[in-house]
């Protein structure tokens, strides 16, 4: 018996996903399988697009491999676009011939949706959608200085934040009133939008462009209704998406009023030999725009094919969970309570920055939907009760509340039931986990390639990892401190590996010992470990994609979007002239000032164009930067010890300075904090930090793994009567075998807490060298000594560096014209938004 012929048209995502259930099925052995792709590469993750420009290439990023096609028996033609369909004669026609069929499937996905403005057909103007989209605007970026996303939707803050990572000033115009119009309501709009103003990108609303014409200060200009115009070096159109059905279209199958090939809970378009999945296809009247949905129907498909007469695509969730531009946003089912008798629970903390809001069932038992901006921590828990009908507690705002204000803690995996959704994407269940754990499955790792659970989008992988870890404790299986998915390995092997093997990029970490891309958690702690083996400066270029908000601008931002100044002042001692010199930059940029309580001065108010100028000014006078931004060294605070005070008995001061000057610019898995007190009276609070010392008559006492904080912790003596050299030696072993073996965001006293053995174990290997390794312990920390650099003179010093501090690129001296101010006790404060 011959084989059937089967065309796939179209190898993105879903494409690609389909052609791996069906050959995973007995159907596959029915057919000979051609696939046609209109683009010359292999399926690709179009879901993590933009970190093709974080240095990610089209390999990194691939569903597959050439070979894979091979060995499943499956013609790929790639670079070979379907140009026509005769339905009658059942063939597909490319610009190399004809193709005969006997089962169709359009996969053809959907395209830019770009407004019908005059001028749209500019050089410089492009869509996001394919990786020669993105090679385009890389070129077009390099000569020019700013750029503009028309569309602030979810892929329009994708290519904003990529037009960020190529060094332009970014901009968004909307045209709704607020931004994610769709997910979000106007609360929670308002807050996203602070926030990415917050973070250098300019938003526009309600605004409609008119026309594109010449520029006169760049490259364009576009011109707005409202009179008002926005002068720009690049245009990304990212205004929607339309399903791709000019075949369908051409050939007759029928199709939506405004689009989309109609099809049936099996997927089958009009004509009973021809299937259409994706963003192509057109549901109940409805087109899913997100990769879930598109994998159900592949999977939905492929059971049809395999003679399933139960199989059937019933809609999809379209709950999501982004990281936008660093910021978190989440929007679950019925987000905007359209639902009739629904009503809404909101909690809105404007001064942290989050935003959550519950719409729940009027008899207030059942969770319809969620919109979470800022924080995404509540929304694991939050779907499960929207998905599986959970019913909610007789108090449901514990659920979006602060622990600290009442609320309640998220919710377990063993509350949930088996047929829990964990994966949407791949439609995989807490019993489906369960089921591969079971047949052998015994880490993460193999769970997922079982269940193909966190493959898709990623944003179940947090909750899959809660689950596998449960079920595999209750099973007395040893569970995976992995520090991601991304890597099999914890911080502290990654750190080895790092530092054994020379390796100074997380590119080449993640393709030597990782998978994938990379994601929240292992970016800013490889960063860490980067600088804390090699101690180059934080925005070389390889490492400026893997830092956060605050090391990104060397600042700390502040709740209006101003950063904050913060020069070291060792020990706390300083000159009058510094004192002096202090005082006229706060006064020369109007700067909040305050002593902080670890003795240095703060500055607060400063503009992102503002930070090299003040600095410049505070380099020029002997100041360094205090790291206050960073997971690193703080303050070593002290008291004014044997040289003034008559109860003490050493130099506490000298020490501090002397402590300070040796660990400032140390990068840690987070921050510490040092004291040293002249004596017992312990006026510098030494035993509240993550190392204290105190004087003694004999020498000094160290106490170490201390802090105040939400868990205060009391330091723990660790041993007595040191001499200088002693003291310093028996601090760079405890401090660099932390940074060494802790835990991603892991403080000294949890750390401590956490080695088997706790204290006497850390004494065993720092004072009696157990474990052979102090003489390496003192050669790293003399290496990070000996490469210290102050990271805002080296920024200061390099043109190329000091561009990341530009708010407005076509007018370098141009100030943020919205901040509005008042005036406090004799100080500059920002006007609140409650105000």
């Amino acid at each position: 018996m011959s084989k059937k012929t089967l065309i796939v048209v179209g190898n993105g995502m879903v494409g690609h996903h389909f052609l791996e259930q069906l050959v995973a099925s007995p159907a596959a052995a029915e057919y000979d399988i051609l696939v046609f792709g209109e683009e010359k590469q292999l399926a690709y993750d179009r879901v993590h697009l933009s970190e093709y420009f974080a240095g990610s290439t089209h390999a990194d990023l691939a569903m597959g491999t050439s070979d894979w096609y091979t060995e499943q028996g499956i013609q790929l033609l790639l670079n070979e676009p379907v140009t026509g369909l005769d339905r009658d004669q059942r063939t597909v026609t490319t610009p190399k011939g004809d193709y005969n069929y006997d089962e169709l499937v359009l996969a053809t996905g959907s395209y830019p949706f770009v407004p019908p403005i005059e001028g749209r057909e500019h050089p410089h103007c492009f869509v996001y959608r394919t990786l020669e989209d993105l090679d385009a605007i890389r070129a077009s970026a390099q000569a020019g200085k700013s750029g503009v996303v028309v569309g602030g939707g979810l892929l329009g803050l994708e290519a904003a934040n990529a037009l960020k990572s190529l060094g332009l000033q970014a901009h968004v115009v909307e045209f709704a009133p607020r931004l994610m119009p769709v997910q979000l309501d106007t609360d929670g709009g308002a807050l996203l939008r602070h926030k990415i103003e917050e973070l250098g990108v300019q938003v526009h609303t309600e605004k409609a462009t008119t026309a594109i014409v010449a520029g006169e200060e760049a490259r364009l200009r576009m011109n707005f209704n409202d009179d008002s115009h926005l002068e720009t070096d690049l245009i990304v159109f990212s205004a929607g998406i339309r399903p791709q059905d000019a075949l369908a279209r051409s050939s007759g199958l029928e199709v939506g009023e405004r689009g989309g090939i109609v099809v049936n809970d099996q997927c089958t378009t009009s004509d009973p030999h021809i299937h259409a999945i994706g963003e192509c296809a057109l549901w109940d009247q409805r087109i899913f725009g997100l990769v879930a949905p598109g994998y159900t129907m592949a999977r939905t498909l492929a059971s049809v094919l395999n003679g399933d007469q139960d199989a059937a695509f019933t809609g999809a969730d379209m709950s999501t969970k982004l990281k936008l531009l660093g910021v978190d946003v989440g929007s679950i089912g019925d987000a905007h309570g359209q639902t009739p008798g629904a009503r809404n629970i909101r909690f809105n903390d404007e001064q942290v920055g989050h935003y959550r809001r519950m719409v729940v069932s009027e008899d207030g038992k059942k969770l319809l939907g969620a919109i979470l901006v800022g924080d995404n921590s509540h929304y694991d828990t939050l779907l499960q009760y929207a998905l599986n009908g959970i019913a909610l507690p007789d108090n449901p705002e514990t659920l979006i509340l602060p622990e600290s204000q009442g609320g309640a803690p998220a919710l377990g995996p063993d509350a949930l039931p088996e047929t829990a959704s964990i994966c949407s994407c791949h439609n995989v269940t807490k019993g489906d986990i369960c089921g591969a754990i079971d047949a052998g499955c015994g880490d993460l790792g193999s769970v997922k390639a079982e269940t193909k659970a966190s493959t898709g989008c990623g944003g179940c992988t947090a909750l899959l990892k809660n689950v596998v870890d449960s079920e595999l404790e209750k099973r007395g299986v040893e569970v995976s401190k992995d520090l991601c998915e991304h890597f099999p390995y914890s911080r502290q092997e990654l750190f080895h590996l790092v530092k054994v093997n020379g390796i100074r990029t997380f590119a080449t970490l993640i393709r030597q010992h990782g998978r994938g891309h990379g994601c929240d958690i292992c970016k800013p702690a490889v960063g860490s470990i980067l600088a804390s083996c090699w101690n180059e400066h934080i925005l070389a270029t390889d490492h400026v994609p893997l830092q956060d908000t605050n090391d990104t601008f060397m600042a700390n931002m502040q709740k209006n979007g101003t950063y904050s100044i913060v020069p070291r002042i060792p020990g706390g001692e300083i000159t009058p002239d510094k004192l002096i010199v202090l005082g006229e930059v706060a006064k020369q940029y109007n700067l909040y000032t305050k002593i902080t309580g670890g003795q240095r001065v703060d500055l607060f108010g400063a503009t992102l164009s503002e930070l090299p100028e003040i600095w410049e000014q505070l380099i020029a006078a002997g100041f360094e930067t205090g790291h206050a931004y960073g997971k690193s060294l703080r303050t070593v605070k002290s008291c004014v010890g044997s040289t003034w005070c008559r109860y003490g008995v050493q130099d506490s001061v000298g020490m501090a300075i002397r402590l300070e000057d040796r660990y400032k610019g140390l990068r840690a898995p987070h921050k510490v904090k040092m004291a040293v007190s002249g004596c017992t009276r312990e006026c510098a609070e030494a035993q509240s930090k993550d190392f204290g010392v105190i004087a003694t008559e004999n020498g000094w006492n160290l106490y170490v793994c201390g802090n105040g904080g939400m868990r205060p912790r009391h330091a723990d003596l660790f041993a007595t009567d040191l001499s200088d050299e002693e003291l310093i030696r028996t601090i760079d072993r405890v401090v660099m075998l932390y940074v060494r073996t802790a835990d991603r965001l892991q403080r000294t006293s949890v750390w401590m807490e956490n080695l088997e053995g706790g204290l006497e174990y850390l004494k065993q290997v720092v004072l009696e060298d157990s474990l052979g390794i102090c003489a390496e312990l003192e050669e790293h920390m003399d290496g990070i000594v000996g490469t210290y650099q102050c990271e805002w003179k080296t920024a200061v010093e390099d043109p190329e560096k000091r561009k990341r501090f530009r708010e407005f690129v076509n007018a370098p001296a141009q100030k943020d014209p919205v901040q509005q101010w008042t005036t406090e006790r004799d100080q500059r404060r920002p006007v609140l938004e409650s105000a």
